[in-house]
C-alpha cells in the first residue's frame, strides 16, 4: 500500500480543524504590508487585515514560497516515509505557486506530482480535500489525479465585491480598470473559470440585491458535491445566506473568511461561494 503525502498552498482557505484532520501540508504565503512580509494567517488575523486595508496608504502586495523552499518540503516528506506526494495549487494564471512547485518536482520525478487546479480559495480547497480522502481510501496516485481532472471543471467560483478598486490595483484584471469610472456604488460580479480566468458576470446595483443574486446562482447550480459561502470580512451576510440555503442543501455549507493573500485583490466585504457541482 502506497503512502501519499498532500501539499497545497495557504490560498487554498482549508478550515484548519480538515487540514489536521486530513494531514494536509500547507505551504503559506506572505502578504506584505509597509514592507513588512506576515505570513498568511498566522502573523495577521484575516479580521485584522480587512479591518486595516481601507485605510493603507500604500496597497499590499503578496509573496509566495520559492521553488527551493518547495523541494526542501519534498525532500523531507519522502524521507519521512512518503512514498509519493501529490501538490495541488492555485491557478498558474493568478500566481507563480503552480510553477515553483513543478519545478521544484523535477527533482523528483515520478514521486512528486504537481497540478493546477485553475481555481482558487475553496475552488482548490476542495479538490485538495477530494485528494486527501481518496488517499485516506487508499486510492493510487492514477485515481487521485483522474478524479482531480473529473472535479476541475466542476467547480464554480463566484463572488461579488464590495468595490472594483482593490482589482483595480492588483492590475491582474484587465477589464477592471476601464469599467470602474461609473461603478462606485455597484457591486460588481466576477467568475474564475476556464483554467483560472477572471471573467465580470455584470453588477448588482445594490448589496441586498446582490445578496439576493448569489442565492439564486447557487440554487440555479443544481445538485451539488461540496459549498463553501466566502467573504472578507463579512460574515452576518454569509452567515445570512447559510441559513436561508441550509434546508435545502443535503449537507452543512462550510462558511469561510477568505485568506489575506486573496483579499488584498479582493478587498473588504466581498461575498461569494464555492461549489462543486454534482
Amino acid at each position: 500500500m502506497m503512502n501519499i503525502a498532500i501539499v497545497t498552498d495557504s490560498t487554498a482557505d482549508i478550515p484548519a480543524d480538515l487540514i489536521e484532520k486530513h494531514q494536509i501540508h500547507v505551504v503559506p504565503n506572505l502578504v506584505i504590508i509597509d514592507g513588512q512580509a506576515l505570513v498568511d494567517g498566522k502573523d495577521i488575523s484575516r479580521d485584522e487585515f480587512y479591518l486595516r486595508l481601507p485605510g493603507m496608504k500604500e496597497p499590499p502586495t503578496t509573496s509566495t514560497a520559492s521553488s527551493g523552499e518547495y523541494q526542501q518540503l519534498y525532500q523531507n516528506l519522502l524521507e519521512l516515509g512518503a512514498d509519493q506526494v501529490i501538490s495541488v495549487h492555485v491557478s498558474s494564471q493568478f500566481s507563480g505557486i503552480y510553477n515553483a512547485a513543478h519545478t521544484a518536482s523535477q527533482e523528483f520525478p515520478g514521486r512528486v506530482y504537481v497540478q493546477d487546479s485553475q481555481s482558487v480559495s475553496m475552488g482548490l480547497g476542495f479538490q485538495v480535500l477530494a485528494a486527501a480522502e481518496s488517499i485516506a481510501r487508499h486510492a493510487t496516485i492514477g485515481e487521485i489525479l483522474a478524479l482531480l481532472a473529473d472535479i476541475r471543471p466542476r467547480v464554480r467560483l463566484i463572488a461579488m465585491l464590495d468595490t472594483l478598486e482593490y482589482v483595480r490595483r492588483s492590475g491582474r484584471v484587465s477589464w477592471a480598470r476601464a469599467r470602474l469610472g461609473g461603478l462606485l456604488q455597484i457591486k460588481p460580479f466576477i467568475e474564475v473559470r476556464e483554467g483560472g480566468k477572471v471573467i465580470s458576470l455584470g453588477e448588482a446595483r445594490t448589496r441586498s440585491k446582490g445578496i439576493a443574486r448569489l442565492k439564486e446562482l447557487i440554487l440555479g447550480l443544481g445538485e451539488l458535491e461540496r459549498l463553501a459561502i466566502l467573504h472578507t470580512r463579512a460574515e452576518a451576510d454569509a452567515r445570512q445566506i447559510l441559513s436561508e440555503l441550509r434546508n435545502r442543501l443535503p449537507f452543512d455549507p462550510l462558511v469561510i473568511n477568505v485568506t489575506t493573500v486573496i483579499g488584498t485583490h479582493v478587498g473588504p466585504n466581498g461575498l461569494g461561494f464555492a461549489a462543486v457541482v454534482k
